[in-house]
């Protein structure tokens, strides 16, 4: 840290972000001679079971924000990168900070799904030159377990459907973990001031990014409001699988995957905030959500 401050800037504060899941995020401020300040971000792997995965997501968000800061896209600018943790004491990346914040109420949310869906357009509207690594998924059909609860009979069907071929797509660069959490607002427009969380960017389907987002706002709002956002990005200009059922593949490829840990997902959603989120009645979500996608698709 040290070695990117100028000139008679020193460390005088810093915050720990909430709402992130593998890495802590804290916001320094810098305090210059003249008086004035300035705000950075730094991200750390300094859970162990991150240890092994840190070098390489870290290298990857580095990239995309290098990359991200000649298209418009608000997103962080890079400001180091110690992957290893050979000068920090974890694996660490430096960004720039932006303004704005998360908003996860049920407040105003019909105002902030075209403002979410616009973007989602535009980041998908990139071309790089050098493709990202080509996406992964986060679940697979033997893998899926239900949750406590859950219509079991609706959940076989759903692993049925991802169990088949992967259908065919035309690649997008996809941000790969968009959603409200990692959406920054100027609630006062509304407008988004950023988006941050690069490290899972890859090449992919259009539908997969949408795919998550929806599942999230499901979570978050209820699952018609995961249903409405894929209208909202159609309506925004963005174009989607033609095939229902392709729809729905990618659909349920995401939210079967959030069976396996909602209760990491609805930690930091409480911490915001969203006290009544807790995991039962996010997996209460998730389960309606699942059948109303196989309604609405299958």
């Amino acid at each position: 840290m040290r070695g990117q401050l100028a000139p008679g800037e020193r460390l005088v504060g810093a915050e720990v972000l909430h709402g992130g899941i593998t890495a802590e995020m804290r916001r320094l401020t810098v305090g210059a001679p003249d008086g004035g300040t300035r705000d950075l971000v730094l991200r750390t792997f300094a859970d162990p079971s991150f240890a092994t995965d840190a070098e390489r997501l870290l290298n990857r968000e580095a990239g995309a924000l290098i990359y991200l800061a000649g298209t418009g896209v608000p997103a962080p600018g890079s400001v180091a990168v110690d992957a290893v943790g050979a000068h920090c004491e974890y694996p660490s990346l430096l960004m720039t900070h932006l303004p704005g914040e998360t908003v996860l109420g049920d407040r105003g949310l019909e105002a902030r799904l075209p403002l979410l869906a616009r973007q989602l357009v535009a980041i998908h509207a990139l071309r790089p030159v050098e493709r990202p690594r080509t996406y992964g998924a986060w679940v697979t059909a033997d893998a899926v377990v239900p949750p406590p609860g859950a219509d079991a009979g609706a959940w076989a069907v759903a692993a049925d459907v991802i169990r088949g071929p992967v259908p065919r797509y035309e690649g997008r660069f996809l941000h790969r973990d968009f959603h409200p959490g990692n959406v920054l607002f100027d609630v006062s427009g509304p407008r988004i001031t950023g988006v941050v969380d690069w490290v899972e960017n890859s090449w992919g389907p259009a539908d997969l990014d949408v795919a998550h987002c929806s599942t999230n706002l499901a979570l978050l709002h209820g699952p018609s409001w995961g249903l409405r956002f894929a209208e909202a990005y159609e309506e925004a200009g963005g174009v989607l699988a033609a095939v229902a059922r392709e729809r729905l593949y990618w659909r349920l490829l995401d939210a079967l995957a959030f069976a396996s840990d909602v209760r990491s997902v609805a930690r930091p959603w409480r911490r915001a905030g969203r006290a009544e989120l807790t995991t039962r009645a996010v997996e209460k979500r998730l389960d309606g959500y699942v059948a109303a996608l196989l309604d609405a698709l299958g």
